[in-house]
């Protein structure tokens, strides 16, 4: 018979789940997982993946790159966002996005819970999750945070049992694979934990670590190339990172201080603790989280993996600086609460799927905009601002660039900066050479005063969020579809 579990497990377990359960809430109910125009083309991908029950291959989105070649990276993650949209909307979506991040808190609070607890670990894991708070949004990136932890927390316990990964986790990466190009990270984070056995390991046992945690890294690089894409599985990542117009798309952006952030406050954490309780790590995982703050400083999109994996490597460290001998709380008549966490969590998802979201005027969704011009003209070629660009592919608008950077390409994204910057002359070029139609802008951007300045054109309508120009003489009917089409999300392509 097996040992019932201990009165300290117990309360730890009940703990984790309370706290995953607490995560989980509020991500179901902030509003800011849906404040991201990227979740509107992944969801409007999904759908259109279920329909016609194919992997996508080409752009199916914007007049500007129509039918040119397009991997669906991230089909996976897509195919779950819009199958979880046609059962229950974007309430389903929201829930699908707080059911990851709900579990990667958990999992976190189990990991490092094994070497760390009391006010420490709570302190870790509240920056854990700050640094990943920013890029909490319904998009396929949260789907692979849970993926993540669990894939750092082995390679993290193969080495504290002195032991090689165990193969049972190679599905995983194959699963990750096809739900976000983060897996290269997990891929990559092999190395220095096996060159860290190698060092550890005795002379005559460096033979069997190189066979173990060699055989391992093969096999997980053969699992990622379990894809409809194969081999442009793992290129695709590397050319994404190498495209030097990425620092101009706000997340791809290098860290800034100009206003208090998460990875400011994390790293004046950090200098804190090392100036009052030095904590001493191993020389390469050291290394590994030096890097891990480069890569967040560099791209504030890779403040994520540093929460998730700078937790997992500062447990055990933390737990020896303050001899861990806090115990998680105690909970009385714990029997009694996973079954109210269970309840609480059920009466949570019944209250979100019963209200409806309803979009409102925002600045990836100029709603009242949009619904200012009419169908016929929302047919016709136009330029829009990038931050609108998901919401027009929700609304069934093609548009004339997106956030798909790989798919428009360097020479596109430069000549689209310059219009951006306010490029007169670049913006009226465009706009001859594409026949353009309309315009879809944010109000008191370089590129909207650029438009006012142009005599041929005229503003259509206006408000704080967005401006739409049509040219000087230019039909003035009202829309015929209103607020009510603004509402509907898109009918999928072909």
């Amino acid at each position: 018979m097996a040992a019932a579990p201990s009165p300290k497990a117990g309360d730890s377990a009940v703990a984790t789940a309370l706290f995953a359960l607490g995560v989980f809430a509020l991500t179901l109910w902030a509003p800011g997982p849906l404040n991201d125009a990227d979740s509107w083309w992944h969801v409007a991908a999904g759908r259109l993946m279920i329909v016609r029950h194919a992997v996508l291959t080409t752009d199916p989105f914007s007049y500007t790159m129509a039918g040119a070649p397009w991997f669906a990276h991230e089909w996976l993650s897509e195919v779950l966002m819009g199958g979880v949209f046609n059962l229950a909307g974007w309430g389903g979506v929201l829930l699908l996005t707080a059911l990851a991040a709900g579990a990667t808190a958990g999992l976190l609070a189990r990991h490092t819970g094994r070497t760390l607890g009391g006010l420490p670990q709570v302190t870790l894991l509240v920056l854990a999750l700050l640094l990943c708070a920013p890029h909490l949004l319904a998009r396929p990136h949260v789907l692979a945070w849970p993926l993540l932890e669990l894939w750092a927390a082995e390679l993290i316990s193969a080495r504290s049992e002195d032991r090689a990964p165990r193969w049972r986790m190679l599905p995983l990466m194959t699963l990750w694979a096809n739900l976000h190009g983060s897996f290269m990270f997990g891929l990559a984070l092999v190395a220095p934990f096996a060159l860290e056995a190698l060092l550890a390991a005795k002379p005559q046992g460096r033979g069997g670590v190189i066979l173990t945690w060699g055989g391992f890294a093969l096999a997980a690089g053969a699992a990622a190339l379990l894809t409809p894409h194969g081999l442009e599985t793992v290129i695709f990542p590397l050319k994404l990172m190498a495209m030097p117009s990425l620092s101009g798309i706000g997340e791809w952006a290098p860290a800034d201080f100009r206003t208090l952030s998460p990875i400011e406050i994390a790293l004046l954490a950090m200098l804190l603790l090392a100036m009052l309780r030095p904590v001493r790590l191993p020389p390469l995982r050291a290394l590994l989280l030096a890097g891990l703050v480069h890569l967040s400083l560099q791209h504030n999109r890779q403040e994520q993996v540093l929460g998730v994996v700078g937790a997992l490597i500062l447990a055990a460290p933390l737990a020896e600086v303050f001899a861990s001998a806090q115990a998680a709380p105690a909970w009385p008549g714990r029997r009694w609460l996973p079954a109210a966490a269970a309840a609480l969590g059920l009466g949570l998802v019944v209250a979100r799927l019963s209200v409806p979201v309803t979009w409102r005027d925002a600045p990836a969704t100029p709603v009242h905009a949009l619904a200012a011009v009419t169908a016929d003209l929302r047919k016709a070629p136009m330029i829009n601002d990038y931050s609108f660009s998901g919401y027009l592919i929700g609304q069934g608008v093609r548009p004339y660039i997106d956030s798909r950077a790989e798919l428009y390409g360097e020479a596109f994204l430069r000549s689209y900066g310059r219009m951006a910057s306010g490029d007169r002359e670049a913006l009226a070029g465009e706009l001859q050479r594409r026949g353009v139609r309309w315009t879809l802008l944010t109000a008191g951007s370089p590129m909207a005063l650029a438009m006012d300045a142009n005599p041929a054109w005229r503003r259509l309508y206006a408000d704080r969020w967005a401006v739409v120009h049509v040219p000087v003489g230019a039909s003035a009917e009202r829309p015929d579809a209103g607020l009510a089409h603004a509402q509907r999300i898109f009918t999928p392509h072909g």
